[in-house]
Formats: C-alpha cells, sequence, structure tokens
C-alpha cells in the first residue's frame, strides 16, 4: 500500500504522532475470546483511512490510527479510551468489540467524541456521539430462523450463549420470533466466557431434543463448541450470530450442512462493490492476508463513516455530528448505507458453512 497508513501500537506514543494528523482510536480485540477477529480488522480499518487519506483526510488532516486492545475487561479499555480522548491523544473512537465494552466505552466518553461502532448490537438507541452500524438484535436473526422454520422444519429452538447484554437481547428477540412462527423454544443456557466444558452442554441439548440450535457464543467459545460438535452426536441445525470466515477456518470447517451464520457481511457477497474492495484489499496486504469478514468490513465502514460525518458537518464536535447525522452516506462493500437515528438499516445475510466457505441461502 502505498503511503501506509500509522498505527500506533503502543497508545502512549499517540502524544508523539505529527502534528496536523486527526488521530482515531480504533477498539478492537487482538487478545482474550474474541482475539481473532484483530487482524483482519486491522487492515480493513488501514485500508479504509488510507482511502480517506488519499481523498484529503478528515477536515483537512491525514488519519492515523492508534490501537487499543477492546479484548480486554470493559473498565480497563474504557479508562484508557477516556484519558486519550481528555488528553487529546486520540480525537475519534471506532471501534468492533463486544457490548458490554461498547456500553463502558459509551460512560467513558460520555458525548466528549465520536464513537462509531459496528459489529452488531442489542438495538438501543445510541447515546450522544453514538453511530452505529452493525445489526441490531431485533433483526439480525430473524431471517436466519425463517429460513430453517420454512426449509429444514426447525420448530423446536434452543438457545445458548454467553452470559453478557448482547446474547441475552438477541434470545429476547429470538423468543419473540419464534412465539409468532408458532416455533418453541425448549431450553436456554448462557455461559460465562470462557467456559471450557462443553460436554454438560451436550447433555443439555441432547435431553431438550432441539431442531435446531441459535448460538450467541462469541470467539474462541464458539470455536470450542463447534469444534466439538461433531463429536457429541447430535444432529441439529446450528445458527450462529457471531460467526465470520477466520471462525469457520478455526473450527476446520464444516461439511454437515447444518452450520449457519446471520451476518449484515460475507466475503462471498458478489456485488460489484465489493468484489473491487476485495481486489484493493488484496493489494493492500497480499493474498494470504486474514479474510475479509464481517467484523473486519465493519472496521473499513468505521472509518468511512467517520470522515463522511466529519464532512458533512464541518466539524467532529459531537453536538453538530449529531446534528448533521442523518442522511450520511457511504458505500462499502455491501452497497450504500445511510443514517437514520444515527443507525443504519441494511440487509442481512444467511451464510450455510460448506467445508470453508459460506454459501449465501438467502437475506432480508
Amino acid at each position: 500500500m502505498a503511503d501506509p497508513v500509522t498505527v500506533v501500537i503502543d497508545p502512549l506514543e499517540a502524544h508523539l504522532m505529527r502534528a496536523g494528523t486527526f488521530r482515531v482510536g480504533l477498539v478492537v480485540p487482538v487478545s482474550g475470546v474474541l482475539g481473532l477477529l484483530g487482524p483482519s480488522a486491522i487492515n480493513c480499518a488501514m485500508l479504509a483511512a488510507h482511502e480517506v487519506n488519499a481523498a484529503g483526510g478528515i477536515l483537512g488532516r491525514q488519519v492515523e490510527l492508534v490501537l487499543v486492545d477492546g479484548g480486554r475487561g470493559p473498565a480497563e479499555v474504557a479508562r484508557e479510551i477516556g484519558g486519550l480522548v481528555r488528553e487529546d491523544a486520540v480525537q475519534a473512537v471506532v471501534g468492533t468489540h463486544a457490548s458490554d465494552v461498547r456500553l463502558a466505552v459509551e460512560r467513558s466518553l460520555d458525548g466528549t467524541a465520536p464513537f462509531v461502532y459496528t459489529p452488531p448490537y442489542e438495538g438501543t438507541a445510541p447515546g450522544r456521539g453514538v453511530y452505529f452500524l452493525g445489526e441490531p438484535a431485533s433483526l439480525q436473526v430473524g431471517p436466519g430462523l425463517d429460513w430453517l422454520i420454512e426449509h429444514r422444519r426447525a420448530r423446536r429452538w434452543f438457545l445458548l450463549g454467553n452470559d453478557y447484554v448482547w446474547p441475552r437481547l438477541v434470545h429476547a428477540s429470538a423468543r419473540a420470533h419464534l412465539g409468532a412462527r408458532s416455533a418453541t423454544v425448549v431450553g436456554e443456557r448462557l455461559v460465562p466466557s470462557g467456559t471450557a466444558a462443553v460436554e454438560p452442554l451436550f447433555e443439555e441439548l441432547a435431553a431438550a431434543r432441539p431442531d435446531a440450535v441459535l448460538l450467541t457464543l462469541i470467539g474462541t467459545d464458539l470455536i470450542a463448541f463447534n469444534r466439538a460438535f461433531a463429536a457429541s452426536g447430535l444432529g441439529c441445525a446450528r445458527l450462529c450470530g457471531a460467526l465470520e470466515e477466520h471462525g469457520l477456518l478455526a473450527i476446520g470447517g464444516d461439511a454437515t450442512g447444518e452450520l449457519y451464520a446471520a451476518m449484515g457481511y460475507f466475503g462471498a457477497i458478489g456485488t460489484d462493490a465489493n468484489l473491487g474492495l476485495g481486489e484493493r484489499y488484496a493489494g493492500a496486504f497480499g493474498p494470504d492476508a486474514p479474510l475479509l469478514n464481517g467484523h473486519g468490513h465493519g472496521c473499513y465502514e468505521g472509518v468511512l463513516m467517520l470522515a463522511a460525518l466529519a464532512a458533512r458537518a464541518g466539524t467532529v464536535a459531537v453536538p453538530a455530528l449529531d446534528a448533521a447525522a442523518d442522511g450520511t452516506t457511504i458505500t462499502t462493500g455491501r452497497g450504500q448505507l445511510t443514517l437514520r437515528g444515527r443507525r443504519v438499516r441494511q440487509r442481512v445475510y444467511v451464510g450455510r458453512a460448506d467445508g470453508l466457505d459460506f454459501d449465501l441461502v438467502t437475506s432480508a
């Protein structure tokens, strides 16, 4: 990539960066259960920053990224981001990470700097200076539930996820959606992050006899469950709310035809915009770079949306950004995204694992 974007690994070095730059705190996990997401997310943010810089930067200033590990505890991440903003070491924040971290970061910022949050979220209204690009809980898994009800006769469902805010609200939305389709929830379990023993979960599933499982496990927990599933003897379908291309690779692929994922983006989307993005990404990072995926692509969108917001408002002051946000539009791998109420409404795709790839079976 010509004129590479600077990524500061140690946030303390942010004070030493060039005068006249626009520094964006990039909050992505590089440790913990979601650490697998980091490399692609960083690459995608770098590509977006490069493209923004080629077009003149943000408010005439070249973008530089300050990496903050979003895989740590919420309080620790929020404390670091709050300090960086107060010290003017970063002027805005883009993040893809767990929702409990997002809530802590929102409280720490309290509207003092713009925060573009890119992955699926609960569906709550954004706070001051917060902009949501992901799929709300009420919309994300509905197309997958419907497809499995219609094509796999999945009437009995078990809900299994990690014990924090996003899985809880996805499950609440799923229960309502399934009830409206005359389907039944036959069991539910929320487990702490980092749960290693999956055998008791399989015993509970076997006793409940579901047709399908909605999985809101994340990161390494989701990988560990799906790796062990083949040896469990269970034959039900699985619909995941957080499975992307690297997670599928880490599982070792799946040939059962019964592993599905619901996301707003897959690398397999066959639009001209996405094909062009894939070419630029491969040209920048090489053929062996981490795969394009929903969480990484979200960081690409986040940097572009931040630049578009600043250009529309003529400032990064939060009151002006919030007032001007509606109608702000960017073009990404999934087409045009437009903010309404500081959120976007976009298509959700359902992918079925076929070996190491996803085949897209439906969208809504």
